[in-house]
């Protein structure tokens, strides 16, 4: 099973912005409390083929996650692709709007597809991420925001 979920929000910051802090994942522990480490590799800008490694905890169970940034045109597209072997792997993104008084719209997306066991616990992770993203976008909002 797969699914999607996404939300948008809107940043009291500029584009270019906001695009440089959700190019960099070693922010994402700043709003997603289900990310308790990240790494990226090679040291560096973020760009296609930047690879960002980290432990994570969903339902009490910790795993390891690695992903590759297959996308990325400043100041308005972030995709990456799961290379991780998890029973729930994720492909996603951001797309970033430009608005008036130098403010931006971030629309957050992931696809979720479950694997073996994960197929049948890709349903209510789903529904649990659906749940939560507009609880995550808020996060996102109030965390570059504060940046």
């Amino acid at each position: 099973m797969s699914g999607l979920f996404e939300t948008s929000v809107e940043v009291d910051r500029p584009v270019e912005e906001v695009f440089a802090y959700l190019a960099d994942g070693r922010h994402d522990p700043e709003f997603s409390p289900r990310v308790l480490e990240i790494a990226k590799t090679p040291d560096g800008p973020t760009a296609v083929g930047t690879v960002f490694r980290s432990t994570v905890k969903d339902a009490g169970m910790k795993t390891s996650r690695q992903f590759r940034i297959t996308g990325l045109e400043a100041p308005h597209t972030v995709r990456w692709s799961e290379e991780s072997k998890n029973l729930i792997t994720a492909e996603g993104g951001y797309d970033l709007e430009a608005l008036p008084d130098g403010r931006t719209r971030v629309r957050i997306f992931n696809t979720l597809e479950g694997h073996g066991l994960g197929k049948v616990l890709a349903g209510p992770a789903l529904h649990a991420a659906r749940k939560d993203a507009p609880a995550f976008g808020r996060r996102i909002k109030a965390a570059i925001e504060g940046a």
